[in-house]
């Protein structure tokens, strides 16, 4: 099989399109040949050496995918050679070929294309649990959404428009500011603004959720907050997040709450669970597609470029092009 792989960390001129063995397909497993893998910036944490990576060198990223069926292990039932599967969370799917465990398998609807299922599936999952798991945000609230205009911060808006929810958009440039605008955000503002101001000034008083996947922006996160809100803090694309005071949450009862989607992703049930949520959600038009990229699984580095771009705003999708 041919892999996008690294051996040791760095930036894009790291990775390399390597031919690998493909591996034996192990019982409870289904083989997939791959058509579509999402590219996101864990990816690039784990390329840095700085998120947890599976596995020795030479390192094969991605979590996200779709692909068919070509082989069957032993034990497995229900699936079928020639199937169409997609799945969010199993590792080493930038590669043309990947074993996937069947509680980890998810049935896509006929009308989810391979690119848009590999677009949505990590982010749209993710975006779902922020909104009901980690908070349960309802029609009215106002909310504060960092990163409005990369993957998951489009779809999280769209979500939070949907059910009511009044977004105070964070991003980079004005671009992005009207792509936020353009979601149903209310106000969409620069992280060269005062941001924390003019959010107080136009909430009277502060928003009662943000959802924070900056890291170093978790003190003004909270800043931003009226009394008794909560901040989500689920990444780290900026730096690592800085220490807070206690007594400052005591005396606002404020709050942060931690976001990670494999605390959710925790049996087949589950899973398909929450896919199933998701594509019902996508088909009624509660969110739609972000812009999406493709790159060729062999041109993965420029990808990787791309998407730490700053002006990039959107999903990236890695396609396999070999052949059997």
């Amino acid at each position: 099989m041919q892999a996008l792989a690294f051996k040791e960390f760095g930036g894009p001129e790291v990775l390399h399109y390597l031919s690998l063995p493909t591996p034996a397909v192990p019982s409870g497993a289904v083989q997939v040949r791959m058509s579509a893998a999402g590219l996101n910036f864990a990816d690039i944490y784990r390329r840095k050496g700085n998120y947890v990576l599976h596995g020795t060198p030479p390192h094969i990223g991605g979590y996200e995918g779709v692909g068919t069926i070509i082989a069957v292990g032993e034990g497995v039932t229900g699936w079928q050679l020639g199937q169409r599967i997609g799945f969010a969370d199993v590792p080493f799917c930038h590669a043309t070929h990947i074993n996937v465990p069947v509680d980890h398998a998810l049935l896509l609807p006929d009308t989810l294309s391979d690119i848009a299922a590999a677009a949505i599936m990590l982010q749209g999952l993710t975006a779902q649990y922020l909104i009901n798991d980690s908070v349960q945000v309802a029609a009215g609230d106002a909310v504060l959404v960092h990163a409005a205009a990369g993957g998951v911060g489009q779809i999280l808006t769209r979500m939070l428009v949907a059910r009511g929810a009044q977004v105070y958009a964070l991003v980079s440039s004005a671009h992005k500011q009207q792509i936020a605008l353009n979601n149903g955000a209310t106000a969409a503002y620069t992280y060269q603004q005062d941001w924390v101001q003019e959010i107080l000034a136009a909430t009277a008083g502060g928003v009662r959720y943000g959802f924070d996947s900056v890291g170093i922006t978790l003190q003004q996160s909270l800043d931003a907050l009226r009394p008794g809100g909560r901040v989500v803090s689920f990444g780290m694309a900026g730096g690592e997040a800085p220490a807070i005071s206690a007594y400052q949450l005591m005396m606002d009862s404020k709050g942060v709450v931690g976001g990670d989607l494999w605390t959710y992703l925790n049996s087949g049930a589950a899973r398909r669970e929450r896919a199933q949520r998701l594509f019902a959600s996508w088909q009624n038009g509660e969110f739609g597609l972000p812009h999406i990229e493709t790159f060729p699984l062999s041109q993965g580095a420029d990808a990787h470029r791309l998407l730490e771009d700053r002006s990039f705003a959107g999903k990236i999708v890695l396609l396999n092009s070999e052949q059997d």
